[in-house]
């Protein structure tokens, strides 16, 4: 059998005929330099990390150009590193699934070490600490998902865990920022020493997230009298401190049955997946689309990786902006949220079975290429329309991505004003659109309403995925009844005017009664939600 351990790594041969590759690097040199001669802290170590960002600096790594790995942090699912990290010395099996069915699978062994970003367990965060406290430290990344960013609910409110990381200072903090926060507080006192801190989450204007909510929490801390003025100003100017913005795009779902039964076959060992004491479902593999995107600020005053040379653009922040605004508004993320909702409506388990169908893949399209196409900005890096092309054509068709729109749906709420707003919001400020004439993103917009009410199209009760701003929506719709389209008497009124959810208040923009009215529609009865998108696709 193959194990995948750094004792197991020494079975090249074995590894060699199962078609698997090894790092052309000492994975355990590596580790013990890093620890010695950190450049690269990483919050966030599931998929997306283990499947893509660990593989940039593990193309380095072979290359010879870097002699450090990165350090692996998590502020939130500590079961992540105790059963996935730890029993497998930090090592991921990534396999790179092709529309074909073709795999190509490498062990990536860049990550080297692996810490909970928890105050209870001293050693770990002792390590993490001394990490930030290193001159030679470069870059700090992040993916946490936007809500990791997050200080207040959706009303504004703070959350009380930032509250109390507020009213008890950098000794005692438990958000993830306040975290952050605190570990920056460390090395200012080591010596100021220069740093980039840079958000690969998928939301807009990541970078300004991440900024904005360290600060708050640092002039908390200073109106408190925990931190100096200079520690504020040192993580104001970025010249010292900076945040570039970023945009990423790569396709990792949840470990699927078929390639771990499909390793198991090529002899590799203890593959099984684990669900978490916080859900999370995860493996000692991360299996994952081909294409990927990765687009940085260049801005890194403590110097950085050459991420260029591992398939990163290093650019400007209006092209990021302009990239991240095109996947993120117009060219991807939109269409996934629309398949997501109406998916699991329809039933679907698959994105790619949806793919298969002929009104749902034509809402995508009308959405992508008729309502946001005229809005997209051009980042001239990549094309906007080969981009959706690619991306109808060949990544969401992908029958071996195990995607599932369920875990698509998760969050959409706090998605909804980037996905669908941004262009709500171009379109309003154009001279020659009009806002009025949008109809399938409001389609999308009714479909997520009639969703939260739990039913599928055939009537029966559906679960909804976890998203913080369901029982808010839920709570308007108590008194709506599905198959009684006249129990609805304006409950929604309230929530499609909050610009929170939406980016703009969708009844001073007058898509309030198309929405509900598509709503209602959608709620007459068994396959209401099937005939109102025929209805609309095909008028």
């Amino acid at each position: 059998m193959l194990n995948l351990t750094m004792e197991g790594l020494h079975n090249r041969d074995g590894y060699e005929k199962a078609g698997i590759s090894l790092p052309e690097y000492d994975a355990a040199e590596v580790a013990a330099y890093t620890a010695e001669n950190p450049v690269w802290v990483h919050f966030g170590a599931g998929n997306i990390f283990r499947g893509f960002i660990a593989v940039l600096q593990q193309t380095l790594l072979d290359k010879g150009l870097q002699k450090s790995g990165i350090i692996a942090a998590e502020t939130f699912d500590f079961d992540i590193v105790d059963k996935i990290y730890r029993p497998f010395d930090n090592l991921a099996l990534l396999v790179g699934l092709k529309p074909d069915g073709g795999m190509v699978n490498s062990v990536v062994a860049s990550i080297a070490g692996a810490y909970c970003a928890d105050r209870k367990r001293p050693e770990e965060f002792a390590k993490l600490t001394a990490a930030f406290e290193h001159p030679g430290l470069q870059m700090v990344s992040f993916t946490i998902t936007e809500k990791g960013y997050a200080l207040t609910d959706m009303n504004g409110a703070l959350l009380p865990v930032v509250s109390a990381d507020m009213e008890k200072g950098p000794d005692e903090a438990v958000h993830a920022m306040g975290v952050v926060a605190s570990l920056l507080w460390k090395r200012y006192q080591a010596g100021a020493y220069k740093l980039a801190l840079v958000s690969m989450d998928n939301c807009s204007h990541n970078g300004e997230k991440l900024r904005s909510s360290v600060l708050t929490i640092v002039k908390e801390w200073e109106k408190r009298g925990f931190v100096p003025a200079e520690f504020t100003a040192y993580l104001s100017d970025e010249e010292k401190v900076s945040f570039p913005w970023s945009m990423i795009d790569k396709i990792t779902p949840r470990p699927s049955e078929s390639v771990e039964a499909c390793l198991s076959g090529l002899g590799v060992a203890d593959m099984a997946p684990v669900v978490t004491s916080r859900n999370t479902y995860i493996a000692p593999f991360v299996n994952a689309e081909i294409p990927q995107y990765l687009v940085i600020e260049d801005k890194f005053p403590n110097g950085r990786p050459q991420l260029e040379l591992a398939g990163v653009y290093m650019t400007d922040r209006d092209t990021v902006n302009n990239t991240e605004r095109m996947k993120v508004t117009t060219c991807l993320n939109p269409l996934h949220t629309a398949l997501a909702v109406y998916g699991c409506m329809l039933g679907y388990t698959k994105i790619a079975d949806e793919m298969d169908d002929k009104e749902l893949k034509l809402l995508i399209e009308k959405i992508g290429y008729d309502e946001g196409m005229p809005v997209v900005v051009d980042p001239k890096i990549l094309s906007p329309r080969a981009f959706i092309k690619e991306v109808i054509e060949e990544r969401l068709p992908n029958p071996f991505i195990p995607d599932m729109p369920q875990r698509i749906a998760t969050d959409t709420g706090l998605k909804v004003p980037i996905r669908f707003g941004e262009t709500m919001k171009a379109y309003l400020a154009s001279d020659t659109l009009k806002i009025t004439d949008l109809v399938y993103i409001p389609l999308a917009i009714a479909g997520w309403l009639r969703y939260l009410m739990g039913r599928y199209d055939n009537g029966e009760v559906m679960e909804i995925s976890p998203d913080p701003t369901a029982a808010g929506v839920q709570e308007a719709l108590k008194t709506v009844e599905f198959g009684n389209p006249a129990s609805y008497t304006g409950q929604l009124k309230g929530v499609l005017s909050n610009t929170a959810l939406f980016a703009v208040d969708l009844c001073q923009a007058g898509l309030s009664e198309r929405i509900e009215t598509m709503f209602c529609e959608m709620i007459a009865g068994k396959g209401a939600v099937r005939d109102t998108l025929k209805k609309y696709l095909y008028r």
